[in-house]
């Protein structure tokens, strides 16, 4: 027999992760090994039980999803992570496949698309939610693909969108992200020539007209 894939659950919900072990762990080639309620502590689990698949919400306290990415892929390169989230908008699975993750799928999706989610990101490919990979493929060909702003922000300048808008000052982003606070105004001050916008203010409008929160 071969071993089962070893999982890491990684989701501020309780209720999420206790329903979503019990899902898994009743598929006899699935265990889940740990789980954790934010990314701080979820990096300290993969970094002791070194998981097949690491399962990853990206709207979490802390240092939110995309830092989490950040952190594992720096340590490991061939980390395989599924993200599970309820911001299903293709300007996250974009980021979130370019910052390193090998699979997406919502928290709406269908009790059994978790479990073949979980069988092809461990066998080495990639994975999108069935209706996601639709819109994804719909976008990819558009004559403009640069039609959402945030496509066009790197994976530290997206990540940075999302902690100012969900309330961190500069102080606070840079210390989520180990990055001085200079840094983090250099990476604004671009982020927000690129978006032709002027101040947070028009950042949050944007990002809840582009869905980002």
């Amino acid at each position: 027999m071969t071993e089962p894939i070893t999982i890491l659950l990684i989701d501020d919900h309780p209720v999420v992760r206790t329903g979503y072990r019990r899902l898994l762990e009743s598929t006899p080639d699935m265990n889940v090994v740990a789980e954790a309620e934010d990314g701080e502590a979820g990096y300290q689990l993969w970094q002791v039980h070194q998981p097949d698949i690491t399962i990853l919400d990206l709207n979490m306290p802390g240092i939110c999803g995309f830092e989490t990415i950040h952190r594992l892929m720096s340590h490991d390169p061939t980390a395989r992570i599924l993200i599970f989230s309820m911001l299903n908008t293709i300007t996250m699975v974009h980021h979130a496949l370019k910052a390193g993750a090998r699979g997406f799928i919502s928290k709406q999706s269908g009790i059994g698309e978790m479990i073949h989610a979980v069988r092809q990101v461990s066998s080495g490919k990639i994975y999108i939610e069935s209706e996601l990979a639709t819109i994804l493929a719909m976008h990819a060909t558009r004559k403009d693909n640069y039609e959402n702003p945030f496509d066009l922000l790197t994976k530290r300048e997206f990540q940075i969108v999302k902690l100012i808008v969900e309330g961190n000052s500069n102080n606070e982003v840079a210390d989520k992200i180990s990055i001085s606070p200079k840094t983090v105004s250099v990476h604004y001050l671009n982020l927000m020539r690129k978006l032709n916008i002027q101040n947070t203010t028009q950042l949050i409008r944007l990002a809840i007209n582009h869905n980002i929160i």
